[in-house]
């Protein structure tokens, strides 16, 4: 008789807390947020609108997605040489992204240079991700105690060297990372133009037809709910009482209901693979 081989699993107290984060499904729930505050930097959203099909495809939201979720979850879980590979190509890409401003944009002159290599833009498109994701993490999954948090930061910002960024451009505490966001959010650096709510309408309202359904309303509610206010307003968002309480309903239900859903449906694919090769 052939017998049945059981999957082993390490305990989640043995795994890194980037793991426990990024192998969440719904995590996904935080994308958009991250998104839409990356675009709120000017140099950022002209980058995307100079350099990316995101506004010309029908379903050039969902590839750029499905690419950049792809990079991130191989930089987790992925072997070394799949990382690395992972990485030269996001240096190939940024390689290519570069230019000026056609007309000024927030404080920035036009002229204004900007290049994806440039250490302060990818601080903040790093932070955006990573704040979010430990947002969506918290809200929609369960807490994380303090050390747990600078953990997952600290993890994070490993992509540092790799991504070509002096020593020490990323946060490695919460509070680093809070306190830069913050302050960014605060300063004349971020501000939302025309071009970044032209691109924000692709992500909050997705040209999905048959598609949409149940999970593209969730998405599109945690979006726009996450986001700070003042990001929300800059946007043109329409948020009311009502709204919140559906959020807070949202994120009560799906909290409820991950302890009891099957991880093949609650977990990456990638993740479960990984998590199975380090407990062999």
């Amino acid at each position: 008789m052939a017998t049945r081989t059981i999957a082993r699993r390490l305990p989640d107290s043995a795994l890194p807390v980037s793991w426990r984060v990024h192998r969440e499904v719904v995590v996904l729930l935080g994308w958009g947020r991250a998104i839409l505050l990356q675009l709120a930097h000017p140099l950022v959203a002209r980058g995307v609108a100079d350099h990316s099909r995101f506004r010309d495809e029908g379903l050039g939201r969902l590839r750029r997605l499905h690419r950049t979720l792809g990079a991130m979850l191989t930089l987790t879980f992925g072997t070394a040489e799949e990382a690395a590979a992972v990485v030269r190509r996001i240096n190939g890409i940024h390689d290519r992204v570069q230019g000026r401003l056609p007309g000024g944009a927030g404080r920035f002159p036009v002229g204004t240079t900007y290049s994806a290599h440039d250490p302060a833009l990818l601080r903040w498109v790093h932070a955006t991700c990573v704040d979010s994701f430990l947002l969506a993490y918290e809200r929609f999954v369960a807490p994380l105690a303090p050390g747990e948090r600078d953990a997952y930061c600290a993890e994070s910002a490993e992509i540092e060297a790799p991504l070509g960024m002096p020593a020490g451009v990323l946060p490695r505490t919460h509070a680093a990372l809070s306190g830069y966001v913050d302050a960014m959010l605060t300063s004349d650096e971020i501000g939302v133009t025309d071009v970044a709510r032209e691109l924000a309408e692709g992500i909050v309202h997705p040209p999905l037809g048959r598609l949409s359904g149940p999970a593209v309303l969730a998405l599109r509610l945690a979006t726009v709910g996450l986001l700070p206010a003042s990001v929300r307003d800059a946007y043109g968002f329409a948020w009311s009482a009502r709204r919140e309480r559906a959020l807070g309903v949202l994120a009560r239900s799906v909290r409820g209901v991950l302890p009891f859903t099957p991880s093949v449906l609650r977990e990456w694919p990638v993740a479960r693979r990984a998590q199975r090769r380090a407990a062999a």
